[in-house]
């Protein structure tokens, strides 16, 4: 979940390209929630015959949070499942498969000019998949936090406008300080369970 540096070598590897949209922080989006769920219902509907968990994460699905106006889609599939007809789906969607982009476990999609959704998908026993649903409850169980990470954002979209992995690096910190809180609340209710 925690974002990786990398390096210029590996930009080149996964296809970035030196025309990346700069980061713009917006004000929440009440509508944001609505385009998840037509996406994802699109995403259900090209998988249909595979088995798929999607959720939305990432800013967009934080009620108040500013965000970049790009929905984030957590994409879960069985563990030991290809991910091949999985791809093959999503590019049928319109969505650029650029592999792991940096991320071990992960396979990412993009779509849309400009960028509308992010796909991630992981297995869903990973613990990628669980730190993605930890990080974005948390925020939403927390408001004061999410208020907090919401003004780490705004400064480093000011900092960082047109340097986005510097940007997703910067954040680093936060989240993962964000995640230690998270698994300490979890495990102390899992200890009163």
């Amino acid at each position: 979940m925690c974002p990786a540096r990398r390096s210029d070598d590996e930009d080149r590897d996964v296809g970035v390209r030196p025309d990346v949209s700069p980061v713009r922080i917006v004000p929440y989006d009440p509508l944001w929630p609505r385009e998840f769920e037509v996406e994802a219902a699109r995403i259900e509907h090209a998988c249909y015959d595979l088995p798929i968990k999607l959720e939305h994460i990432g800013s967009t699905a934080v009620p108040g949070l500013p965000a970049k106006a790009v929905i984030d889609i957590l994409a879960g599939v069985p563990p030991r499942d290809a991910r091949a007809p999985y791809v093959a789906a999503l590019v049928q969607l319109g969505y650029e498969h650029l592999g792991a982009f940096g991320i071990p476990g992960r396979d990412y999609f993009r779509r849309g000019s400009p960028r509308s959704h992010h796909v991630h998908m992981f297995s869903w026993s990973s613990e990628a998949w669980r730190d993605h649903l930890l990080f974005r409850d948390y925020l939403r169980a927390h408001p004061n936090v999410a208020q907090e990470y919401g003004a780490l954002k705004r400064e480093l979209a000011a900092m960082f406008a047109d340097d986005p992995p510097r940007y997703t690096e910067e954040k680093g910190p936060f989240i993962k300080s964000v995640l230690r809180s998270a698994r300490q609340v979890r495990a102390l209710d899992d200890l009163n369970d």
